[in-house]
């Protein structure tokens, strides 16, 4: 039994798809059916049924991913319980966060952890809020840094984070020489969203009351490239000010304050009440608590 071709069978199972699991746990397409067809072999069951560019489990193939999942739990946990006989932090951090959250807050922090705790390999588990804390819940990541609020009486959260969202639009915007600027006049200029998360909840209730003559010219995925977008002069949009201050400082995007509204994006470190963190987690826990004061 190899606990990688476990974890590469679970990657498929979840994702219906043999090119996207292959890309989740970076291998190629022909390695990840090599992989299952081995599983399959050594069951002497077939454990997806394929259909053009989608797979489904077979009856089978549910049984075993119910085994499979337990036992990839239980070999994470024991990793982290030989953790804690040492007394410097060692072993892995799991850690779940949003695409944002790891390029533009985080790093400072991974720095100072990594200068501190060298022997620690840092796992990182990129999604939307909703998705880390289905981790954390499930025990598959040691801890997320999530967007705020958080409500779940079985985890702890604790503020971390405070930031400002504003207008963001290229240099050469007629708006970018204003101190501030209205809700209204954003609505009539062309608008990139993000597609999903917070944020975009957010705007549209922000824009509710404009919604019949709102344009949005693009929907996109990526902080990355919203703000690539708006550079560009595509359009305009709203987002936190650490997000957009390296453009802001080398003249290429500028920041402007929405009239009357205070957007605050608050974030919070998350993990589990019930369970007893690995060394490198607790390590990690204190080490943010610190770059965040600094």
């Amino acid at each position: 039994m190899d606990l990688d071709h476990l974890r590469t069978f679970v990657e498929v199972a979840k994702e219906g798809n043999f090119s996207r699991a292959a890309a989740k746990v970076f291998r190629s397409q022909p390695a990840v059916s090599a992989q299952i067809r081995l599983l399959e072999d050594e069951y002497q069951q077939k454990l997806f049924d394929r259909s053009g560019k989608t797979v489904r489990l077979t009856p089978a193939g549910e049984i075993l991913l119910q085994y499979a999942q337990s036992l990839l739990q239980l070999h994470h946990e024991s990793r982290n319980a030989l953790s804690h006989t040492s007394t410097e932090p060692r072993g892995v951090l799991s850690i779940g966060a949003n695409e944002a959250t790891f390029l533009y807050v985080l790093p400072k922090c991974f720095e100072r952890f990594h200068r501190q705790y060298p022997g620690v390999r840092i796992n990182v588990y990129r999604n939307f809020t909703r998705k880390v804390i289905e981790k954390i819940e499930l025990g598959a990541i040691d801890l997320g840094v999530v967007t705020l609020p958080v409500k779940n009486a079985a985890l702890r959260v604790s503020p971390i984070f405070k930031d400002e969202l504003q207008l963001v639009v290229d240099a050469k915007h007629p708006l970018a020489a204003n101190k501030v600027v209205t809700i209204a006049e954003i609505a009539e200029m062309p608008l990139i969203f993000p597609k999903t998360g917070s944020t975009r909840r957010l705007l549209e209730k922000m824009f509710n009351p404009y919604r019949e003559r709102l344009r949005i010219s693009m929907e996109l995925t990526s902080v990355v490239m919203i703000k690539q977008f708006v550079a560009a002069g595509f359009g305009a949009s709203v987002i936190s000010t650490s997000f957009a201050a390296d453009e802001v400082a080398a003249g290429a995007l500028k920041l402007v304050p929405i009239k009357d509204l205070k957007l605050k994006r608050e974030l919070g470190l998350v993990l589990r009440k019930d369970r007893t963190l690995p060394s490198a987690a607790t390590a990690f826990v204190d080490v943010i608590h610190e770059c965040m004061k600094a």
